[in-house]
């Protein structure tokens, strides 16, 4: 039988929903087993592959490159999971929204700064004016919300993904 490809990716967030991926502990033997964790940042892959089964996101895409990623991943991905608020909601990177992109970067690198005051260009990408969820770029097929979502949420998705299915998590997650 052959294993599924498993894939994950992080964007704008702070890697929580990933540390509760790790808590699923020894189970993540039984997933390994059942997958072949193709990408993420666990992984010492530097470009998605093709023909991905199960790729779960976490965060926000909040800038141009976190757009060209995401739309990147869809294309490649069987089922897209949209892990934890940040992806389902935007979350906290959407505070940031009120204000303009120009009003951010000088708050941070002219008025924070001691020296070289002034944005840096050189290898950071472009903001986009708001940090939007998942579903406003892509089509997901499974949302997981929590801040972050519990391990053993996490757990049941994977499984029923792996088994087939797609998971039913009325009484499984929550907001927050």
């Amino acid at each position: 039988m052959t294993k599924a490809r498993l894939a994950t990716m992080w964007l704008d967030g702070c890697s929580g929903c990933h540390m509760s991926l790790l808590d699923v502990d020894e189970a993540i033997i039984t997933i390994a087993q059942r997958a072949d964790l193709v990408y993420g940042p666990l992984v010492d892959a530097q470009e998605f592959p093709d023909d991905v089964d199960v790729t779960i996101v976490e965060g926000a895409v909040s800038s141009q490159d976190d757009l060209e990623k995401i739309q990147h991943v869809r294309e490649r991905t069987r089922i897209l999971v949209a892990l934890g608020d940040c992806a389902v909601t935007s979350n906290v990177p959407s505070m940031r929204n009120p204000f303009t992109v120009k009003s951010i970067l000088d708050r941070v690198y002219v008025e924070g700064a001691d020296v070289q005051k002034g944005a840096p260009t050189d290898g950071v990408p472009t903001l986009l004016r708001h940090a939007i969820p998942l579903q406003d770029v892509v089509k997901i097929d499974v949302y997981v919300p929590g801040c972050p979502p519990s391990a053993q949420a996490i757990l049941f998705v994977l499984n029923e993904l792996l088994d087939g299915r797609i998971p039913d998590l009325k009484s499984k997650v929550r907001f927050g």
